[in-house]
Parts: structure tokens; C-alpha cells; sequence
């Protein structure tokens, strides 16, 4: 913890010390957000410590400390006696992923590393620091519970390999694990011990991405899995102290994005899935993380702009003109229509480039959870949007003076505030920009 807010990457230290500055002041926007938080605390105090050790199936090393798991959108071949080797049938997930534990595991401490640190940062709860101190502790650092800094059997093919490169996507979390980190600094809870050892923990780990078979073959991916390879190895270069490391894997973004991104916003990488809309969201938000890192070692990836026009606020304006129509949407999407990922990367970009419009979608999108969204304690809100919501409560539509079924475009207005309880106005948010390219599907 510094003067300038706590040491975290993805996210902006700066900003997080203005929330809490404003909760402290007794700000009440983020009032919803914070009781939220206090209720998935409680819930989260009673996750208990888990750890690799908890699987009952052993990796191919003979060493239940190393991580395993199985890729999820292979299946046994029904034309085969033994079903191997496995098949692929993109986009679904096969329930046999469930055997193995390891996956869930990881998700299932980082989440709640999270939740506890967001709540030990803004509300002080000593009991909160603990206990994500012990989880931490138990999957990191305790010798006998402790995961091995690989991932040498992650997103193993039966009857193909044991592991492969790909695997990697499953730790891009650490990304937002070494940020729940910077927020427990405050905490007793959280000694200089601790840190040493996770210092230490990710440097091996680090060492092994870069290094290994698997590292380099994920690196080299084009799609959203090298997107998150540079995600985590950036943010893990950058917690461990090796700000040049971290600087050479961010000065390559502009070439992925380049790469990756069309004129008109589109990512055809992503597209070409089965499910297209969540990967492109997913890969959006990883650009979105490297633009933050980006922050850290003064690039501004944010506003990266080739000569086509493309970029990371191209494909962001690409992807938010279809989201409140998804059969507008003219690639495949074969699950759920969510919008999730996005709604993140619009809170994030509405501070980033002071655009009132990416903030108003987002809480549209979000609906009746707008104010209470993880998100609100993660990006700073803006800073004109008034304090008291009950003043707002009833804030017409400006044209056809209703609260619901509108569907007039809305241009922001810091006369018409958006508040908790106006979320559910169906406005259509306009992105319009004379200094923006519109995808050809907007026009």
C-alpha cells in the first residue's frame, strides 16, 4: 500500500483509493455495492480451504501436488470400442470435467480471494483478511497442501496427451489473484512472510511459462489464449519485480491487436467459434487487462489506433451494438446469450475515456444489479452522478416523459443522471462517434 492506493496491476490503484476515499466520506453510490459485498462475505467466510491435494485421481508425475485437468469441449468418439482417442465438438462442455477438482478449485479460491479482500480493503473486516489469507496459504504455500508451479497436465485430450499449452487459460485468473493480493497489504492478516512466499511461488511460476514446452506454446497462440498468456505472465512479471519482463510482453500488444481486430471492430478469431459471442467478450476483456497493465509501465494501449482504424475501442463499440439485440448478432453463439464479460470491460472503459455512454449501457445491461455489481467497487464511478438516489427516483425519459417501455436513444446528459432506480428504462444507448468507425452492421 502506497500514498497512491494499493499495489495492484489490472486495476487502477488510483482509482480504488478514490472509492474508498468516498466510502469513507460516506459517499451513498456506493452503498448497494458495499452491502452486496457484506452478504457475499458472509458467505464466503464459511468457503473452506481447498487445495490440489483434494483430487482423488494422481497426474502422470506421481505427484498429487501438481495441477490436472481435462479440456472441456472433448468428448469420447462413439465410433470407437473404448471411445478414444477423444473428439472435438467446440463450444460443448463436456460433464466429465467435473471428475477432476483441481479446475473448480482454482475458481472457486480465487473468487472467494476476491470477495474477501474487496471486503478487508473498503470495510476493514480483519475476520475477511484471514480467511483469504489461509486459502491463499493453503493453495500456494503450506508444503503439505501447496499446488507445484506448473501446469504440465492442465486441459489433458484422453487419448491425445496429458496436458497441453493450452491449459494455461486456466490460470489467467492470476491476474486478478496478485490485485486481491495488493488489497490484503493493509491486513495483519497478511504478513511479509506470505508475500515473500507468493513472490516466490509466482517467480517459478513465471519461469515455467516462459520456459517450458507448454509456456511457449501458448505464448504463440493468436486467439484469446495468447491474449490471456500475456495477461498473466505481465501481471506476474510486474508483481514480481521484473518491470522490464513486464514491459517487453506489453510493447508486443499493439501486433496482437493488430492481428486479432478488423477495421470494423470485428475479431475473427473469436467469431469463427461456436460460441462467438462469449469469446469475443473474453477476449475483449483480456485487452482490456493488458491496456491496464499497460497503465503500470506508462503504454497507453487504451487509445492504440493502426492506420485501419481498429483497436481495442473498435472492437469494444463492435461488440456494444449488438448487445441488447443478440439476433442482430450474425455469427454462431450455441449457449446463453450473456453479456457479462462486456458489462465489465464498460464500467473499466467509461473511466478510462470519460465516456459517459459506455457507463450508461453498462447499467442497462446490468439491470437491477447495476449498483450493486462487483464492478462498482472495482472502477470509479464518475464523479458528477449525484449522491442522493432517492432525488432521482422517478427521472423521466426526456422525450416521452416515461420511466418504462422507452426506447428513445438517450444521449448522456449530466441533466438526466442514471440512477438505481431508473435502471430498468430501456434507453438505447448511442455510441455514436463522428471520431469513431461504426461496425457496418450499426449503420
Amino acid at each position: 500500500m502506497t500514498g497512491d492506493g494499493p499495489r495492484v496491476f489490472t486495476l487502477n490503484p488510483h482509482a480504488l483509493a478514490r472509492i474508498k476515499a468516498a466510502i469513507q466520506s460516506g459517499d451513498d453510490r456506493y452503498r448497494a455495492a458495499l452491502d452486496r459485498l457484506a452478504r457475499e462475505t458472509g458467505s464466503s467466510l464459511r468457503v473452506r480451504p481447498v487445495s490440489v491435494m483434494d483430487k482423488s485421481q494422481t497426474p502422470p508425475s506421481g505427484d498429487r501436488h501438481d495441477y490436472m485437468s481435462l479440456a472441456p469441449y472433448w468428448w469420447p468418439d462413439p465410433d470407437t470400442p473404448d471411445g478414444l482417442p477423444y473428439i472435438r465438438r467446440d463450444g460443448e462442455r463436456n460433464p466429465e470435467l467435473a471428475s477432476i477438482s483441481d479446475r473448480s478449485n482454482l475458481g472457486t479460491m480465487v473468487s472467494t480471494v476476491a470477495t474477501l479482500a474487496l471486503a478487508s480493503y473498503y470495510i476493514g473486516n480483519a475476520e475477511a483478511a484471514t480467511h483469504a489469507a489461509l486459502l491463499l496459504r493453503i493453495w500456494f504455500l503450506n508444503p503439505a497442501t501447496r499446488m507445484n508451479p506448473n501446469l504440465e497436465y492442465a486441459q489433458a485430450i484422453k487419448g491425445r496427451n496429458i496436458g497441453r499449452g493450452i491449459g494455461m487459460i486456466e490460470t489467467g485468473v492470476f491476474g486478478d489473484l496478485v490485485d486481491s493480493i495488493g488489497l490484503l497489504a493493509e491486513s495483519r492478516a497478511w504478513s511479509a512472510a506470505d508475500q515473500r512466499g507468493m513472490r516466490d511461488w509466482f517467480a517459478r511460476f513465471l519461469d515455467w511459462a516462459r520456459t517450458s514446452a507448454h509456456g511457449i506454446e501458448e505464448a504463440q497462440a493468436a486467439n484469446n489464449h495468447g491474449s490471456w498468456y500475456a495477461v498473466q505472465t505481465a501481471a506476474l512479471a510486474l508483481f514480481t519485480d521484473e518491470t522490464a519482463l513486464a514491459t517487453e510482453i506489453l510493447a508486443a500488444v499493439p501486433d496482437r491487436m493488430r492481428s486479432q481486430i478488423t477495421a470494423d471492430g470485428n475479431q475473427p478469431l473469436e467469431t469463427a467459434r461456436t460460441r462467438s459471442w462469449h469469446y469475443s467478450q473474453f477476449n475483449l476483456l483480456a485487452l482490456g487487462k493488458l491496456a491496464a497493465l499497460g497503465e503500470r509501465v506508462g503504454m497507453d494501449l487504451w487509445r492504440y489506433q493502426p492506420p485501419d482504424g481498429s483497436g481495442l475501442r473498435t472492437a469494444l463499440d463492435y461488440l456494444a451494438g449488438y448487445a441488447s439485440d443478440p439476433d442482430r448478432w450474425p455469427y454462431q453463439e450455441i449457449t446463453v446469450w450473456e453479456n457479462g464479460q462486456l458489462i465489465e470491460i464498460l464500467y473499466q472503459a467509461a473511466g478510462v475515456y470519460a465516456d459517459d455512454d459506455y457507463f450508461r449501457l453498462a447499467v442497462r445491461l446490468a439491470g437491477p444489479d447495476a449498483w450493486s455489481e462487483r464492478h462498482v467497487l472495482r472502477y470509479a464511478l464518475p464523479d458528477y452522478l449525484p449522491v442522493e438516489r432517492e432525488e432521482h427516483a422517478s427521472a423521466p425519459c426526456p422525450t416521452h416523459g416515461a420511466t418504462t417501455n422507452c426506447t428513445h436513444s438517450l444521449t448522456p446528459s449530466r441533466d438526466v443522471p442514471i440512477m438505481p432506480s431508473t435502471v430498468e428504462v430501456s434507453h438505447t444507448v448511442s455510441l455514436r462517434r463522428k471520431d469513431r468507425r461504426q461496425s457496418p452492421h450499426r449503420r
